[in-house]
C-alpha cells in the first residue's frame, strides 16, 4: 500500500489471514505525530510471522524532520500455557554475547540483579532488539532528562550519573552482569547461538502464572461468576440421581483410559479421555495414580491434555530407558510428567525438567512434539541474519531428529524423573520380559530435593496426627 491512508485497518482479521507459508505481506503506512519535534512522520506496519515462532505486528516510525526513529513489536497470537523466565549470565570482555537477539513482549520485564535495576513492562514496549540495544535504550531514556534533574535535584542527578556509568559498562561488556527476562505471557525469547545444543550461559524456567499476573494479562474470571459456579456445585451435591450414584463422575472415563493404555491403544486413549473436560483419576498398570486433565472442542476439533501426579512423593528418583528398534517401540505409551527430563544421546538432545510440561503420548508423539517445540521456540532458525554455518547446523539436526522416526538406526530414549512420576509402557505383559526397557531407581541429590521443595517439608505434625488416629 503506497502513501498514507486514513482507513481503519482491522488488524486482527489481517493477522489471522497470514499463513506460515505466505511472507508476501503488504506494508501499511500511516501518518503519525512525532513526539520529539511535533511534526508529522510516518509509521510503517507489517503483519508477518517469524518462521517457527509467533505471528507478530511490526511497527517502525521515522520522522523526516528531526530524524527520530523507533520500532515496536506486538504479538498477534495467543498466550502461552505458562510464563517463561530467561536468565543469561554475561562475563566481562565478551562483546559478542551482547549481540544475542531478544524478542521482548509488552508484558515482559527485564532485571539486572547486580545493579538492582529493573525495566518494567510499561517502560519499554514490545521490541525486537539485542541485549546491547535494550540496555543502551534504557541508558538513553534515563539520561534524557538529566539536565532538568540537575537544576531541580542535583543529588538525584548525580546518583543517576553514577548509575549510568555502571549500566553503560554492562552495555559495552566492560562489566559482568546477569540479564533476566521474565514474561508471564510466555511470548519472549532470547537467541541461543548454540541451538539445538543447550546454551551453558542461559537458564530457562517455565512457571504457572499467579492470579495477579492473570489479572494483569486480562484472563481472570469475575468473582461473581466464580461464586455462582460454586453455589451450583454445592446446591446440586445432595440431589444426585440414582444413575449418578451408581456411576460416580469419572468412573467411566478412568476405566476406559486404563483399558486403552493397557492395550497400547493410542486412539482409544484420546477417544475416552478427551471426551471429559474434568480431571479424571486413573490407576495406570505397573505404575501409580495420576490425574489426566483433557479437553476437546467439538467446534474446531482442538484437543489438549495435561498430566499431574497423584499420591505421595516417591522415596527414590527413577530413570526409564527404552531402546527403540522397531515400530512397536514407537507405539509405546509414554507418561511424561513436568518434573522429567528427556535425553536422546544419539542426537545429543537433552531437555531439562519442566520442558513441554506433562503429557500422555507415545514415543513417536514425544519426538514429534520435541521437534515442533524446538522449531517454535527458536524463532531465529531461518532468519535473514542467521549465519550460513548455523543454518546448516539446524538443518542437519532437524534431519537427524526425523531419522529417529524412520528407524534407520536403533536409538535410546531416556526419561529421568526426580519424582518418579514418568512411565513408559512395556510391549509385553511383564516388565521383566521386555528386554528393551530398563528402569533404574536412585537416591535424589540434595539439589534435586531443593528444586522441588522437599528439603523444606515438615510432616511431623501430620505423622503425629496419623499415629494418634491409629
Amino acid at each position: 500500500m503506497e502513501g498514507t491512508t486514513d482507513q481503519i485497518v482491522d488488524v486482527r482479521s489481517v493477522v489471522e489471514a497470514v499463513s506460515s507459508e505466505d511472507y508476501d505481506v503488504p506494508i501499511y503506512q500511516v501518518e503519525s505525530l512525532c513526539m520529539n519535534c511535533r511534526e508529522n512522520g510516518t509509521t510503517k506496519l507489517m503483519l508477518t510471522q517469524i518462521p517457527h515462532f509467533r505471528k507478530i505486528l511490526l511497527s517502525a516510525f521515522e520522522c523526516p524532520h528531526c530524524g527520530e526513529r523507533n520500532n515496536e513489536v506486538q504479538f498477534a497470537g495467543e498466550l502461552q500455557p505458562r510464563g517463561c523466565c530467561y536468565t543469561l549470565k554475561f562475563p566481562a570482555g565478551d562483546k559478542m554475547m551482547l549481540n544475542r537477539q531478544v524478542v521482548k513482549s509488552e508484558s515482559a520485564s527485564i532485571k539486572i540483579p547486580e545493579l538492582d535495576f529493573e525495566i518494567p513492562p510499561e517502560a519499554q514496549r514490545g521490541s525486537l532488539s539485542t541485549v546491547e540495544g535494550i540496555l543502551t535504550r534504557a541508558a538513553d531514556g534515563l539520561e534524557a532528562l538529566q539536565e532538568e534533574r540537575r537544576k531541580a535535584d542535583p543529588k538525584t542527578a548525580e546518583a543517576i550519573d553514577q548509575f549510568l556509568l555502571k549500566l553503560r559498562a554492562c552495555a559495552t561488556a566492560n562489566s559482568q552482569f546477569t540479564f533476566v527476562l521474565d514474561d508471564p505471557a510466555g511470548n519472549s525469547f532470547i537467541e541461543n547461538p548454540y541451538a539445538p545444543s543447550p546454551d551453558p550461559s542461559i537458564s530457562l524456567r517455565f512457571y504457572d502464572r499467579t492470579p495477579e499476573q492473570q489479572a494483569t494479562l486480562g484472563y481472570v474470571a469475575e468473582s461473581t461468576q466464580a461464586g455462582d459456579s460454586e453455589e451450583v456445585v454445592v446446591g446440586t451435591a445432595n440431589q444426585a440421581t440414582d444413575q449418578t450414584a451408581r456411576e460416580p463422575h469419572g468412573t467411566v472415563g478412568a476405566r476406559a483410559a486404563r483399558r486403552a493404555i493397557a492395550q497400547a491403544n493410542t486412539a482409544g486413549i484420546f477417544d475416552t479421555i478427551c471426551r471429559y473436560t474434568a480431571p479424571e483419576e486413573a490407576d495406570i498398570p505397573y505404575f501409580k495414580e495420576v490425574i489426566v486433565m483433557a479437553s476437546s472442542c467439538d467446534a474446531c476439533g482442538y484437543r489438549n491434555s495435561e498430566l499431574k501426579p497423584g499420591g505421595s512423593i516417591s522415596d527414590k528418583a527413577r530413570r526409564t530407558i527404552v531402546y527403540v528398534k522397531n515400530p512397536k517401540d514407537l507405539n509405546r505409551d509414554v507418561i511424561k510428567s513436568d518434573s522429567a527430563s528427556v535425553k536422546i544421546p544419539e542426537v545429543d538432545l537433552e531437555l531439562a525438567s519442566g520442558t513441554l510440561g506433562g503429557m500422555v503420548t507415545t514415543v513417536e508423539g514425544l519426538v514429534t512434539k520435541i521437534g515442533e517445540s524446538l522449531e517454535r521456540v527458536h524463532g531465529f532458525t531461518f532468519g535473514d541474519s542467521l549465519e550460513e554455518g548455523r543454518k546448516e547446523k539446524w538443518l542437519d539436526f532437524n534431519a537427524r531428529l526425523n531419522k529417529l522416526l524412520s528407524l534407520e538406526e536403533p536409538w535410546t530414549l531416556i526419561l529421568d524423573d526426580a519424582l518418579a512420576n514418568s512411565f513408559i509402557a512395556p510391549v509385553t505383559d511383564d516388565f521383566e520380559n521386555d528386554s528393551q526397557l530398563k528402569i533404574e531407581e536412585y537416591e535424589r541429590s540434595w539439589e534435586q530435593n531443593e528444586e522441588f521443595g522437599i528439603n523444606d517439608m515438615d510432616t511431623s505434625s501430620a505423622d503425629a496426627a496419623y499415629n494418634n488416629t491409629n
